[in-house]
């Protein structure tokens, strides 16, 4: 997509945790690299022969209370109107209904989470509508770097990050796992666990790099591309969260270790420092 292109914003029940939160890095994601379109479901790796073995069951997670109910879940086909109730509750108001796709809410969740430690990702799968504006650079010493400007784009998506208490989320999602277990199976993975896709993709997603200066990006083509090689090389996931800057990735990453705390009943060690 060209430099005047309005960008994404990415956002993540864990699931949507790294949707929701993900949520203010990636749709920043179509202002910086061409816009591969693919519907859901995303392009999946090829099931294994066997069943793999579980490394984080979904009953290890040490979510907090929650309403005690009757009520059967929905089928998943049929499910969009409960998760976009919940969801908003969960984000503390209408603020997320306004940026949610009503369809496939979880179906569009689980393909967008799955694909962030790739190198691409198709935009008819994300869960969230795009931000206001262009994408925005700034010049310094004759090099053109990722304004911080870009900031009031990613703020309501930020907000919502904000909002989101990891433990709640954690305990809707703890809930409504077997739907999210259901969308990942008919992406592709009919053997595959999604949690443990999940805790894999909230890894790759902390092991983006922390940068002290906006990277150095140059025009390729009509794409904004990082000029370091190696920051080029990151997965989509990791790119995005360097793109919407220090502040709001160091505001995701500790909601994203909360949310693995809970998930795996188990802290990660101190973050290292920034480079």
């Amino acid at each position: 997509m060209s430099k005047q292109t309005s960008g994404w914003s990415g956002v993540s029940a864990a699931v949507v945790v790294v949707a929701v939160l993900v949520a203010g890095a990636y749709l920043a994601h179509r202002a910086m690299v061409a816009n591969t379109q693919s519907p859901v479901p995303a392009v999946p790796a090829p099931a294994a022969s066997a069943a793999p073995s579980i490394r984080y069951p979904i009953a290890q997670a040490a979510s907090g209370p929650t309403v005690a109910t009757t009520v059967p879940l929905p089928a998943l086909d049929q499910s969009d109107t409960s998760v976009a109730d919940a969801l908003t509750a969960l984000a503390g108001g209408d603020s997320l209904r306004v940026l949610l796709v009503p369809r496939q809410v979880i179906a569009h969740i689980v393909a967008t989470i799955d694909a962030l430690p790739r190198h691409a990702i198709g935009s008819r799968i994300l869960p969230l509508h795009t931000p206001q504006g262009a994408f925005v650079t700034d010049q310094a010493g004759g090099i053109t770097v990722i304004s911080d400007r870009n900031a009031a784009r990613y703020a309501p998506y930020m907000r919502i990050v904000d909002s989101v208490d990891p433990r709640t989320l954690v305990a809707w999602y703890v809930r409504d796992y077997p739907l999210f277990q259901q969308a990942y199976q008919q992406l592709g993975y009919p053997k595959g666990y999604f949690n443990d896709r999940l805790i894999a993709v909230i890894d790759n997603l902390l092991a983006a790099p922390d940068l002290a200066q906006p990277p150095a990006l140059e025009l390729q083509h009509g794409h904004y591309v990082y000029l370091d090689p190696a920051l080029q090389s990151l997965s989509v996931g990791q790119k995005l969260l360097i793109r919407v800057g220090p502040a709001d990735a160091a505001q995701i990453k500790a909601k994203l270790r909360a949310i693995r705390a809970d998930l795996v009943g188990k802290a990660l060690p101190p973050a290292p420092a920034s480079h």
